[in-house]
């Protein structure tokens, strides 16, 4: 037995498809008004016999722009059974808009309800699956194949045609015992209640399974479908934010929040400075803690199951999340490789990508010359990948000239017609017409208004309904002499909304608060791929960054060469490392102090090559985090392609110092080798300290300015300009320096270099003195070889757990 998904060609004219166990009803749409129901003498759009979840007057169907609004009943008398879009009853007399794909239920016992599903395909065909439920009893073939794109027929298979479901997603046994086990072999995941599951799972009757956007309902005797994942919905019942001011007060940056966003909408959160809209956007999104209230997607509490929705959710952060240095054409292949599951068609998913944010004309352009609002349409490009049926964008109009700002709200309208659930924050009011809703927010954070655009002049007594007086909305918010008169403003504005009709239609006869979960989801970060793909990938991200950036890498390898050289140059007549015969007093603070520039300069070069390359990527991490990003493969990849630049350095600074001075005589190893091997001990602790400082700070200014406060430690607590003791000695074993220099001056044997004492003649001990720094034992420098390698390694421990003190769920 098969039950594939056989796609079937319909032509684009709207419809709705009525699925009853296994049964298929189509029913065309052509008229201003519909009836669906059981009752011939009401009804036009009648159903058979056996349909009795059908009420006799189940549904009116009111033809709105080119689609229809859906209302339960006779539009002011609710159905038997109900329609439920997600779960939650929609409300009898506001009704529902359908879009292309929706799907609502009559109903909802398991056992006995009908799946209602609107079609409307517009200018061409479109493919619909022609089974929507998997029977289990009496299956000969196992085991149950699901995947997004499944290439034989020899089994059963349920295909689920999303970009996050992998090829083939999972697989379903028969347990021998009358039940089935669930088996992961997906990238992204599979999810059983709300758990995302490792491997093998003993699925139980009434099990939920979400693969990518699908939720799937199991019972010993079927598999069905029981939503797309096709319509997103937002419900925030009295959402609140309060931080901690000075004196222990306490400050509101939400306060008492309800909104109610229906599938297909494009909401504009407005308002002034301060108002805390991108606050409440970071809350919808679910990465910001709110001190108290709920955001339901779907009826589920969203930050309880943010991994469930993870891939359903785009984010455009104010930032631009693309890399400068890449081409428009590479950065969605590199997001698409690290995001989507590794039999993804890379290059197809690049190509329709591109044609979707209309960007094909430059593709092979370097994001850093495209303009503001070419770059931006290349970041919600990246979100599109996933076809992420919740978008959310902060400021995606900022600093766009009038034309490309009414360009970027066309480009976000037609993504809400698309179906999805459009979300942005911003300043821009003079294409807030394309609008479904806009929230206007007071300082404070409070709501002053939801509703539809045009309905807001006449609520804030514009005089007159055009869009052009919007911005004055803003003036009367802020009347008010002083900060206190401000406030007071917007209270008068805030409780006038709460008892308006508007906040009644569209608050609350709408919202439809979910059930709480009783367990909460993994959020912890899955890649995804393996952490050695994720690794290779983003070092072969990283390195093209790298060399793209010449006059970074050309300085970071030959200034060090260039500061030796011109030493070399200055002591052309000097013998400052090999040992004279006789010895002279002045050689061994000469050597010391070569050895000195040796040090400072790997230190130098090490720390102003790598102090930006996390913080500037800020934005970067962020997002990419959100969504699969491995905190070991992001470091690891900054330290692989570092290292490999560490070796160059290494090489450079090496052959530069032997063709400028003349090699010590042997010690305990050849100079050139313990040369090098301490210049690049130097380097790399050098550069794990530049990482782990530019994991710290919040900007790359701020990364420069700290150079120098790194910097000065080093010289002073090197133990050559000055002698150290007591706790000067002990703050010196934390500097680089003090370590590097022990280890150069073992392998020259400094302490060799004091002429011997002459009977009678004075002490050398105030020009120069032997110290145990410089022993030139094999246990000396090996220990300070050890110290830079544990200086390394606990740089590199710091920024690993600073990166992971950044993550926002």
């Amino acid at each position: 037995m098969t039950a594939r998904f056989d796609e079937t060609l319909f032509r684009p004219q709207p419809f709705l498809e009525l699925e009853n166990q296994g049964q298929r009803l189509r029913l065309d749409l052509e008229k201003l008004e519909h009836r669906l129901g059981r009752g011939r003498e009401w009804a036009d759009l009648d159903v058979p016999i056996g349909w009795e979840v059908v009420s006799r007057k189940q549904a009116t169907l009111r033809k709105e722009g080119e689609d229809y609004r859906i209302f339960d009943g006779d539009g002011s008398t609710p159905s038997r059974n109900g329609i439920f879009l997600d779960r939650v009853r929609i409300n009898p007399t506001e009704g529902c808009v359908l879009r292309d794909g929706i799907q609502l239920e009559i109903g909802l016992s398991p056992h006995n309800r009908i799946t209602l599903t609107y079609y409307h395909p517009g200018d061409r065909p479109v493919s619909l699956p022609s089974n929507r439920r998997l029977g289990l009893r009496n299956l000969k073939q196992w085991p149950v194949q699901i995947g997004r794109a499944l290439r034989t027929d020899d089994y059963s298979s349920m295909e689920l045609d999303a970009p996050t479901v992998s090829r083939l997603h999972a697989t379903i046994y028969p347990d021998g015992k009358g039940g089935h086990v669930l088996q992961d072999l997906s990238t992204n995941g599979t999810f059983v209640d709300g758990q995302r599951i490792s491997k093998r799972f003993q699925l139980r009757n009434g099990n939920r399974i979400n693969i990518g956007p699908f939720t799937l309902a199991y019972s010993p005797d079927s598999l069905e479908l029981l939503d797309s994942g096709s319509q997103i919905r937002l419900d925030v019942d009295r959402l609140t934010r309060k931080v901690k001011i000075k004196g222990g007060a306490e400050k509101a940056i939400l306060n008492d929040i309800s909104l109610v966003i229906e599938p297909g909408q494009l909401v504009a959160l407005v308002g002034g400075s301060g108002a805390g809209k991108s606050t409440l956007m970071k809350s919808l999104l679910g990465i910001e803690r709110v001190s108290s209230g709920t955001v339901y997607l779907n009826g589920d509490n969203l930050r309880q199951n943010w991994a469930l929705y993870r891939s359903q959710i785009g984010y455009v952060p104010q930032d631009d999340i693309v890399h400068p240095d890449l081409r428009v054409e590479e950065v969605i292949a590199y997001a698409c490789k690290l995001r989507l599951p590794p039999d993804t068609d890379v290059r197809q998913i690049v190509e329709t990508t591109l044609e979707q944010i209309k960007l094909t004309h430059v593709r092979t352009n370097f994001i850093r010359n495209l303009s503001g609002g070419q770059r931006k349409r290349v970041s919600i490009g990246v979100e599109l990948l996933a076809d992420p049926k919740l978008f959310f964008l902060d400021e995606p109009t900022s600093g766009l000239d009038p034309g490309l700002d009414k360009e970027m709200m066309r480009l976000l309208r037609e993504l809400a017609d698309q179906g999805r659930t459009v979300v942005l924050v911003t300043h821009a009011t003079a294409n807030i017409e394309v609008c479904d809703r806009i929230t206007f927010m007071g300082r404070g954070g409070k709501l002053c208004y939801f509703g539809p655009p045009k309905e807001a002049l006449s609520f804030f007594d514009m005089p007159s309904e055009d869009l052009k007086y919007f911005s004055d909305i803003y003036i009367k918010l802020d009347q008010g002499g002083a900060p206190a008169q401000v406030v007071q403003t917007v209270n008068n504005w805030s409780q006038r909304y709460h008892q308006s009709p508007q906040y009644q239609k569209y608050v609350t006869r709408q919202l439809k608060p979910g059930e709480e979960s009783k367990f909460k989801t993994d959020d912890r970060i899955h890649t995804g791929i393996s952490p050695l793909k994720q690794l290779w990938l983003l070092s072969k991200r990283y390195l093209q960054l790298v060399l793209r950036d010449r006059s970074s890498i050309i300085f970071s390898l030959v200034s060090g060469p260039i500061a030796i050289a011109l030493t070399a140059w200055i002591l052309k007549d000097e013998t400052p490392l090999n040992k004279l015969d006789p010895a002279e007093i002045t050689q061994g603070p000469l050597a010391l102090k070569l050895l000195f520039i040796f040090s400072c300069i790997g230190i130098w070069v090490g720390l102003s090559s790598s102090v930006r390359e996390i913080v500037k990527e800020a934005a970067i991490y962020a997002r990419e985090r959100l969504i699969n990003l491995g905190l070991f493969s992001y470091l690891g990849s900054k330290v692989l392609i570092r290292s490999g630049l560490v070796i160059l350095q290494t090489l450079l600074v090496t052959a530069t110092v032997l063709i400028g001075f003349k090699a010590p005589e042997y010690n305990l190893m050849p100079w050139a080798l313990g040369l090098g091997v301490t210049t690049f001990l130097t380097l790399f602790a050098s550069v794990s300290l530049s990482l782990m400082i530019s994991a710290a700070v919040k900007n790359e200014n701020e990364a420069n300015s700290i150079l120098p406060l790194i910097m000065i430690p080093q010289i002073i607590l090197s133990g050559v300009l000055f002698e150290l003791k007591g706790i000067s000695a002990k703050l010196g074993w934390l500097t680089i320096s003090r370590w590097s220099m022990g280890a150069y001056g073992s392998l020259i044997d400094v302490n060799d270099m004091i002429p011997s004492k002459t009977p009678g003649a004075p002490s050398f001990d105030d020009i120069f003195t032997a110290s145990s720094v410089y022993d030139a034992t094999w246990k000396n420098l090996g220990l300070n070889w050890g110290i830079l390698l544990l200086h390394s390694a606990v740089y590199l421990i710091v920024a690993l757990i600073l990166q992971k003190r950044k993550d926002i769920v």
